[in-house]
Parts: structure tokens; sequence; C-alpha cells
């Protein structure tokens, strides 16, 4: 992050610091323009024309992330001024890769339209969560009643029928005909918020060492129980939910931010093996489980529930290192490219060179975040903050890696940039909060107020001390 830079003419009370406002435009004027020439690319190559629509997406694009821009300097106007053009760019290659799939024979088209309503429902939140969240230390005032919403929210897709909670084998969702939410996707914020909360108010609890074992100080028994409590939660989603990706995602932010609320390495060791335990077990019991790890250690074996992941490799080698170009590939042949594989997708039309260079601004937007964590004073930000920005990262990771093979395959979709309200929703809100935190940080501090000189010790009064006992 860029150090607050005193200017000329500091007011009384507090220096003045850049904002970095004018910066952050200009560079939403640069993902708008290299948004729109994507889209031209698309349509030249799959359409051998440029529609006049495509100039209006470019400026509807521009207007939309002009009003959020408006909404952070008004609202938050010391926040990081890039994190902002760094998520229009995310979003923007998204709607780039859904139009060219809408242009291809794909099941569901076309995506882009509902695409751009998520987008401007996203914004309207977030500029919402910057409008009322105006001091990010309010929340830890809730924080047990986020945890007990949260926890709520991540279970009920489990609890409820199967004909309005699952889809595609996992139990993620509520669908009421008109209306189909992810209630997972705000779960994780929710608890986020508790864990924050709970870690600052018990940090001494969880650095208290217990027995010395092996050179290890071990924590005590009774210590253990937010890690056997997020253990068993992320048990019990692989189990009711049949869901590997949230129950991996929800397990490692817990485990990071005890990490960085104690800074004891034991703890993850600890985690880590509890975890691998539990799949162990789920493994041997579920055969939902089975299935997705045995098309991770065979992904080129006959059958249909290796086909996702065979098409998706071969697309990406198709693309190679420089790709096929966009609108030139072939990615509506890999099932569920909007979502689960968009990465892949992308992988094939823009090639390794396209995607690595994606997954920089994935890292960029993390590495921004954890330096507003660094900056916030309060300890409660900074856990917070570390939460939020490796919650971006864990997702990105476990999407990434079940699409390439690394990892076995997961229900996770890749933050702003697949198709899905739910996701898209509340990614933004992560995005405000994260915002909100490093206004904070950056913010100017009113200079402490000078204390009153002591009198001379021959004019001071004579005060009763007493000892110490």
């Amino acid at each position: 992050m860029a150090q607050p830079v005193a200017t000329s003419g500091a007011t009384s009370g507090a220096p003045r610091v850049a904002t970095r406002r004018g910066t952050e435009l200009f560079m939403l004027v640069c993902s708008a323009f290299i948004v729109t020439f994507a889209l031209v690319l698309v349509e030249l190559a799959q359409e051998q024309t440029v529609t006049r629509e495509l100039f209006y997406y470019g400026f509807a694009f521009l207007a939309l992330y002009g009003a959020a821009h408006f909404g952070v300097r008004r609202w938050a106007p010391y926040a990081d001024p890039l994190i902002l053009p760094l998520v229009s760019l995310i979003n923007g290659m998204g709607l780039v890769m859904l139009h060219r799939l809408d242009l291809a024979p794909v099941v569901g088209a076309p995506f882009t339209g509902k695409q751009i309503i998520f987008t401007t429902a996203g914004v309207v939140l977030f500029i919402l969560v910057l409008v009322l969240v105006k001091d990010h230390r309010t929340l830890a005032q809730y924080g047990y009643t986020c945890g007990f919403v949260g926890l709520a929210l991540l279970a009920l897709p489990g609890l409820l029928p199967s004909s309005i909670s699952e889809a595609n084998g996992a139990k993620l969702w509520i669908n009421l005909g008109f209306l189909s939410i992810q209630p997972g996707e705000f779960a994780k914020i929710l608890l986020l918020v508790f864990f924050a909360s709970f870690l600052v108010s018990k940090r001494e609890l969880f650095t208290t060492a217990g027995k010395r074992f092996l050179g290890v100080d071990w924590p005590r028994p009774r210590d253990l129980m937010p890690v056997i409590v997020a253990w068993f939660l992320s048990i019990g989603i692989v189990v009711l939910e049949k869901d590997l990706g949230t129950s991996l995602l929800f397990f490692g932010i817990v485990l990071v931010m005890i990490y960085i609320a104690t800074e004891r390495a034991v703890w993850v060791f600890l985690g880590m093996a509890m975890f691998g335990l539990g799949c162990v077990v789920a493994f041997n019991l579920f055969a939902h489980v089975q299935a997705r790890v045995n098309t991770w250690l065979d992904p080129l074996a006959e059958g249909a529930q290796n086909d996702q992941l065979r098409t998706g490799l071969f697309g990406m080698a198709n693309g190679g290192i420089g790709g096929s170009g966009l609108g030139s590939g072939m990615p509506n042949l890999t099932s569920w490219a909007v979502s689960d594989f968009i990465i892949s997708a992308i992988g094939e039309e823009i090639g390794l060179v396209g995607l690595m260079a994606l997954l920089m601004v994935y890292l960029l937007l993390m590495m921004r975040g954890l330096r507003s964590a660094l900056a916030v004073r309060d300890s409660f930000g900074k856990l917070f903050a570390g939460g939020l920005s490796f919650t971006i990262a864990l997702q990105l990771f476990v999407v990434a890696g079940g699409v390439t093979g690394l990892i076995p395959m997961t229900g996770l979709t890749a933050p702003f940039l697949a198709a899905g309200g739910s996701s898209m929703l509340a990614n933004y809100v992560l995005v405000a909060l994260l915002l909100r935190i490093s206004d904070a940080a950056r913010r100017p501090q009113a200079p402490a107020k000078p204390k009153p000189k002591q009198a001379p010790i021959a004019e001071a009064h004579t005060e009763l001390v007493e000892r110490p006992r």
C-alpha cells in the first residue's frame, strides 16, 4: 500500500493524505477499455462483424463501476485505490468469456444478461455496505449473532429436502422456483466476523502453552475447542451437503485465522492432520467422495463422470502457451464451462500466459487486502481483513487446483469470474468490507492532544504510595 503522502496546505488537526481516487478512476477506464476490446475480438472471431451493442456494453460497464467509484469516493475516500479496478477487470473478463460461450451452443444460454443483472445487484449491495458499515469495528459487537446466523445458513441446505436443495449431487441451494440462492456464500462472511471477534477476545486462551511433547508446546485439550468445532462442521458439510469445496474452504479459513491470532504453527499442523483424518474416513464411508477422488486419480479413464475434467484438460492443452485466441477455441465442449470450469475455458482461449496474467490479478487483489490488514491499527480489523483476503486466495486455489487436476474437483466457483448470483453478491460484500478496513488503515489520524505539563517537583503535592504486596 502506498504510504500516506502529506501534501502542502495541511489543515489543522490532521495532515492531508492523497486519497488516490483519480488513480482509481483512471484504472477503471483502462479496465473498461480492455473489456470492450476483448468483446470486440470475441465478436470478430465468432460473427466476423462488430455490433454497435458492444460499445454500449463498454459504456454500461464503465458507468456501473463509475457508480461504485462514486460510492468509494463518497463513503470510503481513503480506501485502497487498486482493489476496485482489480475486481472490475476480473469481473469484466468473466463477462467476456460468458458472452463468448453465449455465441456457441451451450445448454442454458444465454448467461451474459443474467450476469450483468447480478453484477449490477452486487454493485448496489457494495455501495449499501459502504453506507451502512461506517466503522468495521462495530461488526465485532455482533460476533456471536453473526456466528449463529452463519451456522444456520450453512446447515440449512443440508437439512432441506433434496428436491429444493440439491443440484449436481451437492446440497448447496435453496431453490424456490422464482429465486435460487446459495446461503453458504453469505455464511462464510458471517463466520469470518464471528471467528475474528472470538479470537481477538480470547487470544490469551489460545496462546497458553500446554504440555511440551516432541519439542512442541501443544495446546491444552480445552483450548482445542474452536478447531474441534470447525472440524465437526467441515465434516458435517461433506456428509450432509456432499460439498468438498465448502468444507475445505471453511476449515482452511478457521485454521489461518487461528494462526494469525496466535502465530503458532502447531495449530496449522494439528488442524491439517485432523482434516486429513476426516477425509480418509469420509472416503471410506461415502460414495460421492470416492467418485471425486477416483476422477482426480485417473481423469482420462472411461466414464461419464470423468468427462468434465477430461475435456477441460484437453481444452487447456489445445490452448497451449499462447491460446487459441478469444472466440477461436471450443470451450463449449466442456460441461459447466460457464461456472465450475470457466478457468479452463479462459485457459484454452488466452493460453497459459493469459491465464497466469489473470491469476496475477487475483494475487494482487489478495496482496492489497493483506496490506490493508497489516496497516489497520485494531486487532479485529487485522484478523478480519486477513481472513477476507485469504478467503479469495483459498477459493481460487481450490477452483484452479480442481480444473487442472492438482486436487480433487469441488463445487466452488472462481470469485467474480463464474456465472452465479449468490457468489457475485457475497463477494461484492466481501470487497466492500475490505475497502472499509483499508479506508480505516489509510485514513490520517488526528494528532494526540499534548499532555499537560506536570508541576515542578518542589510544588507537587505529596502522595502516599502503597508498598506492593
